[in-house]
């Protein structure tokens, strides 16, 4: 989420040319989840333009309908089943077992948003610099909570230093990011999104590097792991 729905189309091209960029370097199926992240999370900025005109009235009923639709869809039952199945699945199998539980809470809390989401209906409106949804979600607070731990907990849960690092600039940035959007100061979202997808492109760069199958910087206590499949 941006400021403006001109900061969002600058912001979402940005993020989005940076996915394809990820989707060039990647060399593996599995590391494909992952990689797509920056594309996804761009593709979102560039819907939530749609969202703003039509909350300012620049737009028709039926396709704000849509475009609110289409980014509650991403932003709520799609990223966190996406984010930890994709460290699932980048991970070596010593560690699998560790991030395997955020997977699952991840499946789940994307159960419940989308039960909520296709209830309906979504709605957006302007408050300051941002823009406030409305799903009606259940018990937010746990699904929240399960929300986070299920995407910062995985990408923290990984072996590799660059996926790791990723979970640090998420967790911390999501707080940060919440703090302003909850004063209709500002909303950085996008920021944090193009500040991620760095980090995605930079673990690729290493990993490409280094030879898909390495562990990179982190073994597993008892040694290193068997190859990965």
């Amino acid at each position: 989420m941006c400021w403006s729905s001109t900061a969002d189309l600058v912001a979402g091209g940005t993020v989005a040319a940076l996915g394809v960029v990820a989707l060039a370097r990647v060399r593996r199926a599995r590391e494909l989840p992952l990689a797509a992240l920056p594309l996804i999370l761009g593709a979102h900025q560039l819907i939530e333009a749609l969202v703003w005109w039509g909350a300012e009235g620049r737009l028709g009923a039926g396709p704000a309908a849509a475009a609110r639709t289409a980014w509650a869809l991403i932003a709520y039952p799609l990223l966190p089943a996406l984010v930890p199945l994709a460290v699932l699945l980048v991970a070596m199998p010593g560690l699998r077992r560790r991030i395997l539980p955020f997977a699952v809470i991840g499946i789940a809390t994307s159960v419940l948003l989308l039960v909520a989401v296709l209830d309906g209906p979504v709605t957006a409106s302007v408050d300051g610099h941002t823009l406030r949804y409305g799903v009606g979600v259940p018990h937010s607070t746990l699904v929240g909570a399960g929300y986070l731990l299920a995407t910062v907990g995985a990408l923290l849960a990984s072996g590799e230093h660059d996926i790791r690092l990723l979970g640090i600039v998420c967790g911390v940035g999501a707080a940060v990011c919440l703090t302003l959007w909850q004063t209709a100061f500002v909303s950085t979202w996008c920021a944090l999104a193009a500040l991620s997808s760095v980090f995605v492109l930079r673990w690729l760069w290493h990993r490409s590097d280094r030879g898909s199958d390495s562990p990179g910087r982190s073994v597993p206590p008892g040694g290193p792991a068997p190859a990965a499949f």
